[in-house]
């Protein structure tokens, strides 16, 4: 229960009633019948709450918009249709398409960021949080195993499940407990139990598979700094033998390996089982001719170099991995309580120093943040993730200002869409007079069975516009707090909460 949101009143008789966040009726239930007013949401058992209907159509321009390949163009503007992008163009171009247009101003529209090493589940973060701070896919690289969700207006996670170990070996000999499918870890200890292990992974949902090669040792890693006893080194690994029946029976069933390593030994366990991704940059220093393996294999390395920054050779690694054209991405391992859950500036800002060279160009910079969109997203298998271009996800985030000159302002989007529903949007004014009364007389229109008799007067009482429904003696308000739609009906006394106003003004057709 929340007390600090207040009440709505009828009257000054009406007894206070307090705020129950919860899950319950959904107003699409009360549409015109069997009617399609929605785009494929709505769900006519009021049942649970929903995210309402997409708008047909909706164009945002703004000062620069980068799409995630091209290096950021002036002045444009992006059609979105339905979930999906249509087009990017000049707002001339794109203005006779779709009526419902947002002018963002001096901003930059960038593809929603992707952070490739999260242990988001594991650790039980807030998705919301990470959603409403930029990132709209994460990969959690250890830890439960889930089947792909969201992408629709909540995070779009993908989930390698457990992290396949030797018996005693890590993770599960620092953070403690058995292994298992909804563990950190899962142990084996034969070919034939990790090619079960394997299959079961991929039947239950994994985007990909992650194995452990770590023996430990590595000087300044965050499990040698946390004051716990350590256990002595080196701990088992994978067997060789393992290690390469793991990566056949994966790349078999379409998966990719991805290995935690941190040092030369069991790099070259990985390299010669040919895994496909180093889950972060390795800790220990590691030889050139190893370093050179990376590059000529196309292995993928996920840079993680700001929570790992106490590792005495990370940062080297990176710079000799970016003289040689390794393939390098985003990753700042979301969950860690020393980065930011959401977009991590300083990751981004490492990134350039680590793998510019000598001197840092504007190309340098594009390149960055292109390892956190378009390149992060090649190996998921999503068409058109990280990007702006035709058909991608309408994953979009916005800022204030040029992040090509501060990566910083990127960890505060004023907007953030997930499949074309609006997570943040700092843009609109959501709470004019004129919006709020036209929602309130299209609500009225279309959920009749619920919203009568129409044409009630709009009253303000605290933090709320709101209307009062006699004839089914409901609520129906919107909040200057967090700029939500409630509703309510009197004899049930729960309010319930419809999402963003944002989310619900295209549909009406309030924003034109």
């Amino acid at each position: 229960m929340n007390k600090n949101k207040n009440i709505f009143l009828h009257n000054t008789n009406y007894v206070l009633i307090l705020l129950i966040l919860s899950m319950g009726i959904n107003l699409n239930a009360y549409g015109h019948g069997d009617e399609d007013h929605g785009h494929g949401n709505e769900d006519h058992s009021g049942s649970t709450t929903v995210v309402p209907g997409l708008p047909e159509c909706q164009i945002l321009t703004a000062a620069r918009l980068f799409d995630g390949i091209n290096f950021p163009q002036d002045n444009k503007a992006v059609l979105i249709e339905g979930n999906k992008i249509k087009q990017v163009g000049t707002l001339a171009e794109l203005s006779s398409q779709c009526a419902n247009q947002l002018d963002l101003g001096d901003s930059t529209i960038l593809p929603g960021f992707i952070e490739r090493h999260g242990h988001i589940t594991f650790q039980n973060v807030n998705k919301s949080v990470v959603l409403k701070n930029g990132i709209t896919t994460a990969q959690d690289v250890g830890g439960p195993l889930k089947a792909m969700e969201g992408g629709q207006g909540t995070l779009r996670l993908l989930s390698a499940g457990p992290i396949i170990q030797a018996v005693d070996g890590y993770p599960l000999n620092i953070f403690g407990g058995d292994g298992g499918f909804d563990k950190i870890g899962i142990t084996v200890s034969s070919v034939t139990e990790a090619e079960a292990v394997v299959q079961e992974l991929v039947s239950g949902g994994a985007s990909a598979i992650v194995i452990s090669l770590e023996p430990g040792g590595e000087p300044g890693r965050h499990w040698m700094t946390h004051g716990n006893p350590i256990p002595a080194t080196p701990w088992p690994m994978l067997s060789a033998e393992i290690t390469q029946a793991i990566v056949t029976k994966a790349h078999a069933l379409g998966k990719r390996v991805m290995a935690f390593v941190g040092e030369e030994s069991g790099l070259i366990r990985a390299l010669d089982a040919n895994v496909d991704e180093l889950v972060h940059m390795p800790c220990a220093e590691i030889s050139d001719d190893s370093l050179q393996r990376i590059t000529d294999d196309g292995v993928t390395v996920v840079t993680t170099l700001d929570t790992h920054s106490t590792c005495e050779h990370m940062f080297g690694n990176a710079v000799e991995l970016g003289m040689k054209g390794a393939k390098v991405i985003y990753g700042s391992e979301i969950a860690h309580d020393d980065v930011p859950w959401g977009i991590n500036g300083q990751e981004l800002h490492t990134m350039l120093h680590a793998l510019s060279g000598e001197e840092v160009d504007f190309a340098d910079v594009v390149n960055v943040i292109k390892a956190a969109t378009s390149k992060a997203a090649e190996d998921l298998g999503l068409p058109g993730l990280g990007t702006l271009t035709p058909d991608a996800p309408a994953d979009i985030i916005a800022v204030r200002g040029n992040p090509f000159e501060k990566f910083k302002i990127l960890e505060y989007p004023d907007l953030v869409l997930s499949g074309g529903r609006a997570v943040v949007n700092n843009y609109i004014n959501q709470l004019s007079e004129e919006k709020i009364d036209c929602f309130f007389n299209w609500a009225e229109g279309k959920y009749f069975g619920v919203l009568s008799p129409a044409g009630a007067t709009t009253q303000i009482s605290g933090v709320y516009s709101y209307r009062y429904y006699p004839g089914t003696k409901a609520y129906l308000g919107v909040s200057s707090a967090d700029h939500h739609l409630y509703y309510m009906n009197a004899g049930e006394g729960q309010l319930h909460d419809q999402g963003l106003l944002v989310n619900w003004l295209p549909v009406s057709e309030c924003n034109i």
